[in-house]
């Protein structure tokens, strides 16, 4: 079993999980969304590393002092890291009970792949994008309903704790009144925890802009 990665970054610091975090990113999403901040992911056109389960765990064991000693571990990111939802219960397998393993989504994934990584994930970091479908549309270029699936089934499974809900704050796609309904749609499921970003779109067209160059 093999997964691309695009960029591994270590000694993370409250940025995405407890503790002492290194973040993993993982090549392609399902999502096309503008002002995407992680443009080389989108394609296996752009530079990757292909790890197995087993030599993923050799890379990251150097940092291993830093987890246990913060109770730190693995961010898996991307790209939609819950497209690697086998090779994430390998890892867990591998790495053993000591390392968090802390996933940055945005759960437009079927239920199956969720339902996979839950008994070896410690917490969630669910970009939503917003709650409104035809916002949702707007930027992403895919429909929310299977967001709102898993949303409702992590909730329904006591998992709602475990959960930091990010809604992005992007200029032209949704204003105030959007951002709190999403809010409150949120929270009219169970989720307290919710972090909103703001978003600088202008910062994303230069990144995109040179990622194509």
């Amino acid at each position: 079993m093999k997964a691309e990665v695009s960029a591994i970054s270590r000694l993370r610091i409250g940025i995405d999980g407890e503790g002492v975090t290194t973040l993993v990113a993982f090549m392609l999403c399902p999502l096309e969304c503008r002002f995407c901040l992680n443009p080389q992911t989108l394609s296996l056109d752009y530079p990757y590393e292909e790890y197995t389960p087993e030599s993923l765990y050799e890379e990251l064991k150097k940092d291993e002092l830093y987890f246990l000693a913060t109770g730190g571990g693995i961010t898996f990111g991307g790209g939609e890291p819950l497209l690697r939802h086998g090779f994430i219960r390998e890892f867990r397998k591998i790495c053993g009970p000591g390392w968090k393993i802390n996933l940055e989504t945005s759960l437009n994934v079927p239920k199956g792949f969720l339902e996979d990584v839950i008994p070896v994930t410690d917490s969630f970091i669910i970009d939503i994008k917003g709650m409104d479908p035809k916002i949702y549309s707007s930027y992403t270029g895919r429909d929310n309903g299977a967001v709102l699936d898993n949303l409702r089934m992590l909730s329904s499974n006591g998992l709602a704790s475990k959960c930091v809900i990010r809604i992005p704050e992007i200029p032209g796609f949704n204003d105030r009144d959007a951002l709190l309904e999403s809010e409150r749609l949120v929270r009219s499921l169970g989720f307290e925890t919710i972090d909103r970003l703001k978003y600088d779109t202008e910062y994303a067209e230069r990144k995109r802009n040179m990622q194509d160059a």
